[in-house]
């Protein structure tokens, strides 16, 4: 018998207009998906694949540490290292994987984790596992992480900072050149969920901190494959190749975990192959450009330079409406409810991609008006 509480539960959520449920049916025009560059949804990276000539290996037979390693995996991280200027990388499942790995394992219990109020899923339970003490700093606001920094820095003995480049709801961009300063004046670590800046910012769409040029001045950074990479997987890069040895060595969601197969492996190296010469990051920039443009009066729309924007519209019932509005224009627009965002903050989740029309976003941009 299923448990009583656990139905209720659900019933709560059905209540609150909040349930989650599957789909495999979705309007034709997508902003929606985080495939920004089409490297999925146009065949593009297909495409590449079939140059690197995979084999007929399916399976990786076990953990890294056990028979999944190859010499693929290692010419993949060190590809991954020179061309994010870092010293050494490493590869995860999922950014989920690899958000748990980095952060239950690096904190220790007399160290302390300072976190942006907004940040991911993944990185919350990844700290949650941590033995270290956690506070959380206002959203975006260098004072808040600078008060708690001056207020707790003699009682722990290492700080980290941890924030997303830019943030997955909001699509805002952290100002991270105020955060390396503050982490080179207190000398804390500065731990950079890339996620959603590559493939959309920086030269050869290397991320926002290469774009502020401060990849030497963060302890960690990570970038997840799943959103303009168009492909799985993620991996962790540092400036100290001892940072790689202790994740081989003390992440959990790295030991315990069968290795990616070869497909998986190709697909990373195709997408960054593409990275190398693909207009598509420039046909998404003038994309993100003529978006804002058409919204550039509204106070609807959080402004934000990402591929990702957002319409508020507080209450679950009421975003569902908006939603269903854009489905019947065959618009692939997600609504965002709580408590996958807090109550009051519920809103439209626009995702730009390179291959989105003006007519499109014409067309978004007047239902997102009326």
């Amino acid at each position: 018998m299923f448990p009583e509480s656990l139905s209720l539960l659900l019933k709560h959520r059905s209540e609150k207009r909040s349930f989650r449920a599957l789909k495999t049916t979705y309007p034709g025009i997508d902003f929606s998906s985080n495939d920004y560059l089409g490297f999925s949804s146009q065949g593009i990276l297909s495409a590449e694949i079939e140059k690197l000539q995979p084999t007929k290996h399916t399976g990786s037979t076990g953990s890294r540490l056990i028979s999944g390693n190859s010499v693929l995996f290692e010419e993949i991280e060190k590809d991954i290292a020179v061309f994010h200027h870092a010293s050494s990388a490493l590869l995860f499942n999922s950014g989920y994987d690899a958000n748990l790995g980095l952060l239950s394992s690096i904190p220790q219990k007399a160290d302390l984790i300072l976190s942006d109020d907004l940040i991911h899923a993944s990185l919350i339970d990844g700290i949650r596992l941590s033995y270290a003490t956690n506070y959380k700093f206002r959203h975006n606001d260098v004072a808040s992480l600078t008060e708690l920094v001056e207020r707790h820095r003699a009682s722990f003995k290492e700080i980290y900072v941890v924030v997303e480049s830019v943030y997955s709801m909001d699509g805002d961009c952290a100002p991270l050149k105020a955060y390396t300063e503050l982490c080179g004046k207190y000398n804390l670590h500065l731990i950079v969920d890339e996620a959603h800046a590559i493939g959309v910012f920086g030269n050869k769409g290397k991320g926002l901190c290469a774009e502020h040029h401060i990849e030497e001045a963060c302890f960690a950074r990570i970038y997840t494959y799943g959103k303009a990479m168009g492909c799985h997987g993620a991996a962790i890069v540092g400036n100290h190749e001892a940072l790689r040895d202790y994740l081989i060595n003390f992440s959990r969601s790295f030991i315990y975990t069968t290795a990616m197969p070869e497909h998986s492996l190709l697909s990373i190296k195709a997408a960054y192959n593409l990275l190398e010469q693909t207009p598509e990051i420039d046909k998404l920039k003038k994309n993100i450009q003529y978006f804002r443009s058409l919204l550039s009066n509204s106070s609807l729309i959080i402004e934000s330079n990402s591929a990702i924007h957002c319409r508020f519209v507080s209450g679950n019932d009421h975003v569902e409406v908006l939603e269903n509005e854009c489905m019947h224009h065959n618009l692939f627009v997600k609504a965002i409810k709580s408590p996958t965002v807090k109550e009051g903050q519920e809103r439209l989740r626009i995702c730009l991609h390179a291959f989105n029309t003006k007519e499109e976003m014409d067309l978004l941009a007047k239902l997102i008006r009326s």
